[in-house]
């Protein structure tokens, strides 16, 4: 009975996007699955651990691959992109745009592509930290697993990845192609992205030598970063022996972004459990306004605020500015102490805040986002859903749980359709 009812369109493949598809076709429903990148995970697959169990998200997106990969229900278009959306619940007319990735499903990953090509490409998994060949696979366990290329940095008249490649699965020729689908319902799984911190100008981004993002530190942690795991500063790969986290950078900031991000401060002291596993020497400091560790991750708060190398300083940054050798000082109020701060550190991680991904792109009519470009639920047509980050500022595990929600008020609109 599922199947001679209408589809359900997913926009999004990160982890909300494929636990919405994956519920909803597991239970007997058409899914059409819609990514923009060339491989699925979203910004989840570049973390190097999440809550609760702190362990590397490739283990649970590896499951949900492992779902996907036999499910007939889902069809999957990365590199793909809606174009308008038109009609009504249970009748939605959808034109999505794919383009080209170069390479087809012959792909086996055998890197030979790799070996011969001569361009070369920033890494924007690792967020530019390192660099990948022109060809390259998004990264490691990427599904689809198959190379994609960069056409526009290719030399001129070049051709030895094709020449290299004994599969057939280059097509340097290949076009843009143009779908319409017909969908009952469409669940926007969009995510977030990290709020730019160089529009912060007193903290520095962009301007002082190893300031970065909490979304750059998590790749530095990762033993599949551009470090290999070891805690070393962007400018000169020196070994990070203090380090100063700097909570709600932008967040909780009418001149940037008004709300909490509900995630920032747990994330910061998740990095510098990092900095303490890499480093037990480091010295840490964690500036903060208020510290917000829900429930059960009460406990893991008051074991990171009681390391002996560890110090918590309540109180707003004010300004950081270059010290010597390519330092950073952190010049900040202490609350608690009634002073003021003036530390200098290797380097500093900004927590900067969760921003939707929708934010000030053109959408189509029939989906609406609010002042902060969510996709809130109470304005939204009959058969328009958000889920995850697409709709609140969440962590992990919350996004999993609104995904599966998500996927069950889908199916209610197919239903009644």
């Amino acid at each position: 009975m599922a199947e001679q009812k209408g589809k359900i369109l997913v926009i999004g493949g990160g982890i909300s996007g494929l636990t919405t598809a994956l519920e909803a076709a597991e239970v007997g429903y058409e899914v059409i699955l819609v990514e923009k990148n060339p491989a699925l995970g979203g910004r989840v697959s570049r973390f190097y651990q999440y809550f609760p169990k702190l362990c590397p998200p490739l283990c649970g997106l590896e499951i949900n691959y492992k779902r996907l990969k036999p499910n007939s229900r889902i069809q999957t278009l990365t590199d793909s992109e809606v174009v308008s959306i038109s009609g009504n619940a249970g009748s939605y007319q959808v034109k999505i745009k794919t383009n080209p990735a170069y390479v087809n499903d012959k792909c086996v990953s055998c890197d030979k592509c790799t070996d011969v090509c001569p361009a070369e490409r920033d890494n924007d998994y690792n967020y530019g930290l390192d660099k990948t060949k022109a060809v390259y696979l998004p990264y490691k366990m990427a599904w689809p697993a198959k190379y994609t290329i960069e056409r526009s940095i290719c030399p001129e008249g070049c051709t030895k990845c094709v020449e290299a490649c004994v599969y057939d699965a280059i097509d340097l020729q290949a076009q843009e192609t143009l779908m319409e689908i017909e969908v009952a319902s469409i669940v926007y799984a969009t995510g977030w992205r990290p709020y730019d911190a160089a529009k912060i100008e007193n903290l520095g981004y962009g301007k002082v030598p190893n300031v970065i993002n909490n979304v750059t530190m998590e790749r530095i942690a990762s033993g599949q970063g551009p470090t290999k795991g070891q805690i070393l500063r962007p400018s000169d790969q020196k070994k990070v022996e203090s380090i100063a986290f700097v909570q709600c950078a932008g967040s909780r900031d009418e001149n940037h972004l008004p709300y909490c991000s509900a995630i920032c401060c747990m994330a910061s002291l998740k990095q510098a459990k990092y900095v303490r596993e890499a480093n037990p020497d480091a010295k840490i400091y964690i500036f903060y306004i208020d510290l917000r560790t829900p429930g059960k991750y009460e406990d893991f708060a008051s074991a990171i605020q009681n390391d002996e190398n560890i110090t918590l300083v309540k109180g707003k940054v004010a300004k950081i500015v270059e010290g010597k050798g390519q330092n950073a000082v952190v010049q900040a109020e202490d609350i608690l102490n009634g002073n003021k701060v003036n530390l200098e550190v290797d380097m500093v991680v900004l927590a900067t805040g969760m921003e939707s991904s929708l934010k000030g792109s053109s959408l189509p009519q029939a989906v609406q986002v609010d002042e902060n470009g969510f996709v809130a639920p109470n304005i939204q047509k009959n058969g328009v859903i958000g889920a995850g980050t697409a709709k609140f500022p969440s962590d992990v595990n919350s996004s999993i749980q609104d995904s599966t929600g998500a996927a069950l008020r889908a199916i209610q609109t197919v239903v009644g359709s």
